[in-house]
């Protein structure tokens, strides 16, 4: 990936969106897979997916996690990844 820098901003800024909301809200996406393409100011296009599943058991916490490449070489086997958990009275959880 040429630029990594980049790579993550955009994956933070797709996470963000997320982390406003309400682990109510939260719960109706578990097992759903958000996948699209974005790119921003380089010439490169960045693959997303977010996807929204029970930390460690049904109605407990949720994580919510995501991934960016961009379909070259090695960063389509290993993206760079983040992810953040709630907790139901919508508190982080530290992982």
């Amino acid at each position: 990936m040429k630029n990594k820098k980049e790579a993550k901003k955009i994956l933070s800024s797709e996470l963000d969106k997320f982390r406003n909301k309400t682990y109510e809200e939260l719960k109706k996406s578990i097992n759903e897979v958000l996948a699209f393409e974005i790119q921003l100011t380089s010439t490169e296009n960045y693959q997303l997916e977010i996807e929204f599943f029970w930390d460690d058991k049904p109605n407990n916490d949720i994580r919510v996690m995501g991934s960016i490449d961009n379909g070259h070489g090695l960063s389509a086997f290993i993206p760079i990844t983040d992810s953040f958990i709630k907790d139901s009275s919508n508190n982080f959880v530290d992982e």
